[in-house]
């Protein structure tokens, strides 16, 4: 006798029927198909008495002494782009005065090294006038110098800083050198 494939089919697997599942998992008694969405379970949430909450607040308070620490005066002085221009390489610095007092004047010694590490130049960076809690750009052209050929910027002091009408260590004070270019700076 032969039969067609729908007459295999059909013999061999019946529609099947909807599982019908009881709403109280107790009287439910075959195990329930796998699911990807995991079954959601009720977590209380802890409540806060007003004494936790009075000791959570204060003990706050050193990690804010702490953060403001952290913020220490000082000046920050932060190679943000280099571009070669016809005249050279072009050098933008962002500089943050974090001290309470305005800088009248600052000019930096200022070493260029190449990629080998040789000192290609020693020149003077002018800042000029940095106030106090305001940032400044300030961008120099270094003539007859590849941008691609730097290797290091090396601060290597203040050849000049005054801040109140007099000489003053603002500048040092606190210094903090960074980059975000391939040019490292140092100082």
């Amino acid at each position: 006798q032969v039969l067609s494939l729908t007459t295999v089919c059909a013999k061999e697997a019946p529609d099947p029927q909807p599982l019908l599942w009881p709403t109280d998992r107790s009287q439910r008694t075959a195990p329930r198909p796998a699911s990807p969405i995991p079954e959601r379970t009720e977590t209380p949430v802890p409540r806060l008495t007003p004494k936790a909450l009075i000791w959570l607040t204060l003990s706050m308070v050193p990690l804010q002494a702490a953060a403001q620490d952290a913020a220490a005066p000082g000046l920050s002085v932060e190679l943000n782009a280099t571009q070669a221009v016809e005249q050279g390489c072009q050098l933008s610095f962002l500089i943050r005065n974090s001290h309470d007092t305005d800088i009248d004047s600052a000019v930096f010694e200022t070493v260029l090294l190449d990629k080998g590490g040789q000192v290609d130049r020693l020149t003077l960076f002018d800042f000029g006038q940095l106030p106090a809690g305001r940032p400044r750009v300030r961008q120099f052209v270094v003539p007859g110098t590849q941008c691609d050929g730097l290797g290091q910027i090396l601060i290597n002091g203040a050849s000049r800083c005054e801040a109140g009408g007099a000489a003053s260590s603002l500048c040092i004070d606190g210094l903090m050198l960074n980059s975000r270019t391939d040019v490292e700076v140092i100082g």
